[in-house]
Parts: C-alpha cells; structure tokens; sequence
C-alpha cells in the first residue's frame, strides 16, 4: 500500500482539475488544470496520460471525486457505483450549476479506470452534523420534510483540512478546539467548528447563501426577486442568474470579481472598487461575529482560499472589524502571510490566535477515500 496512489478528480462546468496524492504519505505526487473545455472524455485521457505514464497506471489504487451537493443522503464518502451515480444525480437539482458537471467526469474516469474503487466525496457532508437550529430555515416544516429544504454548507473538505492543521498548531486536539475558519475564493464562506464537527455555516441550500463573493450576492432580502421581478419583468432564474453571476465583488463595483483587480483598482482611487472591498469585509466580520454564538469561546480564526491566503489587505480590514473579540493582527506576520512565524498572524501572545493556512482539498479528499478503503464498511 505504501507506493499506492489516489487520484483525485475536480471536474466543473469549465474546468477539470487532478492531482495524485501517495495514500501513505499524503504527500502531492503531480497535479493539473484544464479549462475551457471541451470534450470531457478526451480532456481526462489527456490529463491522465500526463499526470501518470498509461504503464504506471496500474500504481492508482482508486479514485476520489470532489461533488459538491449531497443532500442529506450522503453524508460520507461513498463508493460510485450504477445505484451510486443515479441517486447523486436525482438530487442534482439541488446543485444544477455544480453536480451534472461532477457526474460527467465521474462517467468518464470510471470508463478509463474500471478497476479501482471510485468514490465520490461531498462538500457538504462536513457540515451534516449540524443541530436542527442551525441547519433549518424558518418556513413551512413540510418544505423540509418533502423538498430537502434547510442549509447543507459546502467547502466542507477545505474547513476540515484547516481546522485539523490549526488545532495542531494550536497544542489543542482537534475534538476540543473550536475554531471559527474563512474559506475565501470566488465562493466563500466561513464555519464554526467546535469540537472536530462544523456547527454552523453561512453557505446554505445553495452556495448563493452567504458571504459576499466574486460574482455572487451572498444573503439579500428574500423579497429581493419579487420586487425585481415586478420592476424589470424578468423570470426568477434570470433573477438568480444574476445573483450568482453578475453580483457580489463585480456586481458593486463594476470592475471584476477578481479580488487582486479590485485592490489594485482602490488604490487608485476607483471608488466602487474601494466599496465593494468594504462591504466583503464587514459582512465577513459581521457572519464571523455571528458564528462565535455556536462556539461560547473561540480558540482561533483561520483564513484560507486564494483570498484568505494571499490577501492581507482583506485579513487586516476584516479583523479591524472584530475588535469586540480582542482581535489584532501583528503587521509583519500578516504581511508576510504568515510564511515565517508558523501560520500566526495575530499579536504573539493574543488571547485570540489567528492563522493563515493554506488549504488543500484534494489532500482532504485523498484523506477520506484512504480512510475510507481502510476502514471495513466505512464505504456506503
């Protein structure tokens, strides 16, 4: 088992992503990107046969698939399987942007791997365990009971993989650390782990809900698409359409969902760039503030994702914000992201740690299907 590899398989709407991960070590062997896709079936092919030569293949002990939406079916890895495959897709509607993409790349890697193990890992699954108060909206019982309506969370393998290398950090064993973790990306969100198990989330049914984003809204007024629906004629799903595509950082400013545009932009004085910045910030304070009521202490923020890890700008603005809690960032350490002082970007000694952790979540997913082949029944 110790030369055995995992590959793991990310593929989207536009783009598919690889990488091979050694199931002992848990070390990245080799990874790659394609975008702009064309033919799925052909893109793997290629991918594959540049990841690893069609000779060494045989050295792939099985496969984990990142989908995004579980439902409440699954709620652990599960191996892909005919039955497997039809029940993901049956919930798909949950996920319409997200899951038919994931269920086209699995089709095609088990068809080019038949003999190893596929299992599917969702985002969702890290965030099943929590209480019924946070997890349900406010509205008819039965919408719960017979749609499945009530708040899953996603970036789930990503609040995972941070929360157990910053309770490490930490000195604290990851079942008695609460944590509050910010995945910032073009999605975003933010958890609240206490006790190894996330208790709350700010993404709900959908990834729309939420924080602000590149292009999504996050949380607005729920009669939002009512009242632009009278005003401008337009169907809901051209409503929602613009909330996750036109809205968010590129919706307010005009400019780019792109966070480094934005910064580079207000600090030239483009205005709207300069307000979208502020509000991302403030409301990711605000959920932030929030989510403490799920922890009663807090034993450390950490920032991650593409923005949480390269953007200390929007670490600085954002805990300017979470004075309440006695946070402060060390200019220094923030600066430098962390890189020389462990992760730790807060005061040395603060009562409130806070960390910049690079995230991994194919490391994550290769993580659960090892433990999965492992573990006798582990796999549904």
């Amino acid at each position: 088992m110790s030369d055995k590899i995992i590959l793991v398989i990310n593929s989207g709407s536009s783009s598919v992503k690889m990488a091979l991960i050694e199931m002992a070590s848990g070390q990245l062997k080799a990874e790659a990107m394609s975008e702009c896709l064309g033919d799925v079936a052909v893109v793997i092919g290629q991918m594959l046969d540049k990841l690893l030569l069609r000779e060494d293949k045989s050295l792939i002990s099985a496969a984990g698939h990142r989908v995004v939406h579980g439902g409440e079916r699954f709620i652990k890895p599960s191996l892909l399987n005919e039955s497997t495959i039809n029940e993901i897709e049956s919930i798909s509607y949950l996920a319409p942007l997200h899951n038919p993409a994931n269920l086209q790349g699995i089709r095609e890697a088990m068809k080019q791997l038949p003999h190893i193990p596929h299992i599917a890992v969702f985002d969702t699954a890290f965030h099943h365990a929590m209480p019924p108060h946070a997890s349900l909206y406010a509205v008819p019982y039965r919408w719960y009971e017979e749609y499945g309506v009530r708040r899953y969370g996603f970036h789930g393998s990503s609040h995972h993989y941070v929360a157990q290398h910053a309770a490490d950090r930490l000195g604290c064993a990851f079942e008695q650390c609460r944590l509050l973790t910010v995945h910032l990306g073009n999605g975003c969100s933010a958890a609240a782990i206490a006790d190894g198990v996330s208790v709350d989330t700010t993404m709900g049914l959908t990834p729309l809900e939420g924080l602000v984003m590149g292009s999504r809204s996050g949380d607005v007024d729920p009669g939002l698409h009512d009242f632009i629906a009278r005003q401008t004629g337009q169907s809901l799903q051209q409503i929602t359409n613009t909330l996750n595509r036109e809205s968010g950082l590129l919706g307010i400013s005009g400019l780019s969902n792109d966070m480094r545009t934005l910064l580079e932009a207000s600090e030239n004085g483009h205005q709207r760039a300069a307000l979208a910045i502020e509000i991302f910030c403030y409301r990711l304070a605000k959920s932030l503030a929030g989510l403490a009521v799920a922890l009663g202490h807090i034993d450390g923020i950490v920032f991650t994702g593409g923005i949480g890890e390269h953007a200390s700008p929007i670490r600085s603005k954002t805990v300017q914000h979470l004075g309440i809690f006695g946070a402060q960032l060390e200019e220094q350490r923030n600066s430098e992201h962390g890189k020389t002082s462990n992760g730790f970007i807060s005061i040395p000694g603060s009562t409130l740690p806070i960390l910049v952790i690079a995230t991994s979540e194919e490391k994550m997913i290769a993580h659960y299907v090892s433990h999965s082949l492992q573990a006798e029944g582990n796999i549904s």
